[in-house]
C-alpha cells in the first residue's frame, strides 16, 4: 500500500492506492461454488453461487420471485448452510406461511424484515450467513440520502452498499428487482452493470411453467435458462423441456412445425405456429408473440420474392407455443415452414424437426450446434430432421439414426416438405 500527500487549491488530501502487479501474478479465477442442489437454478448460475458475488433476479409482479428465493435459501439450509432472508416487502407471518405450504421451513433459514440497508449490512457482519437474499432492493433506503424507497437515487446507492459489503465480506446478496411495464428492471439500468450475474424470471402466470434465464453471468455462460413448473408445492424443476413445450402439439395440424433452438447450451424442441388468412382490413397485419416481427416481415418478403408465395392481403400470426422467446438465426427455417404450411394447407410431417437461418437472397445458412439439435431430437423418437446442406454435410455419418436432409435454397426446403416425408 502507498501513501501520497496531494497538494492542491489550498487543501490536502491523503490517496492510498494499491501498488499495480503483473498480471502473471494475479490469483488464479477459480472459485469454490456454492451448490444449491435444485438444478435448474445450479445450471442457469453456471454450476452454483460464488462467494462474493451479487445476483440480481428480475420478473414481473406474481410470476414467482419470492417463491424462487424462498426455495433457493430452503435447498442451502437443507445442504447444512445458514441463509439470511431479508424482506422489505412482507410481514415475517406472510413469508412464513408460504415457506410452509412450500415445505420451505428450517432453522437455518432465518428471517428479517428490513428495509434500511445500514441494518441490514450491521446483521450481516454480525451472523456472517452463507447467502442473502434481498427482497426487493426497491424497498430499500440508505439514510445519507433524503430520496423515498424506489428512487433512482436510492436503488443506486443501496446496491451499491450491498456490493461492497459482499466483496468485502466474501458473502454473496441475490437481489429480487421489479420489472416496469416496458419489461426492463426498475430504477437505473445502472444496477444491470454492477452487479455479478442478472437472471429474468419470465413466463405468463396463465401457462404452468416458469423460465429463468440467465442474461449476464462473469462467472458462466450468459443465455442459459432453468425450466420450472408451477404447482401447488411451489417450482418444480424441469428436466426435460421439451416433452413439456411439445405434450400438446396438434399432429397433421396446417401452420404447425417443430423447431429445435438452442438456449445456451441445452437444445430445446418447440413447436411454431402460423396462422395465414385473408384479410378483412384494408392493411393486412403481422403479428408474432415469441419472435421479432421485424424478422418475420423479412422471412415473408423472401418467401414473396424467391419462392413466388403470396402473402399480400393476407393477415400472418405467429407464434411460439408455450410462451417461449427465441431469437437465434436458427428459428428462421421453423418460420417458413409454418408460414408456407398455413397458406398452403399442407401439413408438415409430424416426425419432422427443422433448424436453419434464412438469407436475403433465398439461401439457406448453416447454424451452430447441430449435434446437440439432432440428438435431442433423436431422444424424442422424431424421424426427420431438415437442415441447413451445409449443417448435413458436416455430420458425422451414421453418427445418428434420424433421416437427415440438407436444403440449400428455399425453393428446395419447399419442395422437400411438400413431398412426402
Amino acid at each position: 500500500m502507498v501513501e501520497e500527500e496531494v497538494v492542491g487549491a489550498g487543501r490536502s488530501r491523503s490517496h492510498e492506492y494499491v501498488e499495480p502487479q503483473p498480471l502473471t501474478m494475479a490469483p488464479d479465477g477459480d472459485h469454490q461454488r456454492i451448490v444449491i442442489g435444485v438444478s435448474e437454478l445450479d445450471r442457469v448460475l453456471g454450476g452454483g453461487i460464488v462467494p462474493g458475488s451479487v445476483i440480481l433476479i428480475g420478473g414481473d409482479p406474481g410470476i414467482g420471485k419470492s417463491t424462487l428465493l424462498l426455495q433457493l435459501l430452503s435447498a442451502l439450509a437443507a445442504r447444512g448452510h445458514q441463509v439470511l432472508y431479508v424482506s422489505g416487502e412482507e410481514s415475517a407471518h406472510q413469508i412464513k406461511s408460504r415457506a410452509k405450504r412450500l415445505s420451505a421451513v428450517h432453522e437455518r433459514h432465518l428471517l428479517a424484515t428490513e428495509t434500511a440497508v445500514e441494518r441490514i449490512a450491521a446483521m450481516t457482519t454480525a451472523i456472517r450467513p452463507m447467502v442473502v437474499a434481498i427482497d426487493s432492493i426497491q424497498t430499500l433506503t440508505c439514510a445519507d440520502y433524503p430520496s423515498s424507497p424506489g428512487s433512482v437515487t436510492q436503488v443506486r446507492e443501496s446496491a451499491s452498499y450491498l456490493l461492497d459489503l459482499a466483496k468485502k465480506e466474501n458473502i454473496p446478496m441475490i437481489l429480487v428487482g421489479h420489472v416496469t411495464k416496458e419489461g426492463t428492471l426498475a430504477g437505473p439500468r445502472v444496477l444491470e452493470h454492477m452487479v455479478d450475474t442478472v437472471l429474468y424470471f419470465e413466463g405468463d402466470r396463465s401457462h404452468a411453467f416458469r423460465i429463468l434465464r440467465t442474461v449476464k453471468n462473469r462467472f458462466g455462460s450468459t443465455n442459459e435458462i432453468g425450466v420450472f413448473s408451477m404447482k401447488e408445492e411451489g417450482l418444480v424443476p424441469v428436466a426435460n423441456p421439451s416433452e413439456l413445450f411439445l405434450a400438446e402439439r396438434p399432429l397433421d395440424v396446417a401452420g404447425s412445425v417443430v423447431l429445435a433452438t438452442m438456449e445456451g447450451t441445452r437444445p430445446i424442441l418447440v413447436e411454431v405456429q402460423a396462422l395465414v388468412s385473408p384479410t378483412n382490413l384494408g392493411t393486412a397485419r403481422r403479428t408474432a408473440a415469441g419472435a421479432d416481427p421485424k424478422r418475420l416481415a423479412l422471412l415473408c418478403a423472401v418467401l414473396e420474392k424467391k419462392a413466388g408465395l403470396d402473402f399480400y392481403g393476407h393477415d400472418i400470426f405467429l407464434n411460439i407455443a408455450g410462451g417461449m422467446q427465441i431469437d437465434e438465426p436458427a428459428l428462421d427455417l421453423g418460420v417458413i415452414g409454418a408460414l408456407a404450411s398455413s397458406l398452403l394447407e399442407r401439413p408438415v410431417a409430424a416426425d419432422t424437426v427443422l433448424a436453419g437461418e434464412i438469407g436475403l437472397a433465398g439461401e439457406i445458412r448453416a447454424v451452430g450446434h447441430m449435434e446437440q439439435r439432432v440428438a435431442e431430437a433423436e431422444r424424442l423418437g422424431f424421424k426427420h430432421f431438415i437442415m441447413p446442406k451445409t449443417n448435413a454435410d458436416r455430420l458425422a455419418a451414421g453418427s445418428t439414426n434420424i433421416r437427415v436432409m440438407g436444403v440449400a435454397t428455399v425453393d428446395e426446403f419447399l419442395k422437400v416438405i411438400a413431398s412426402s416425408l
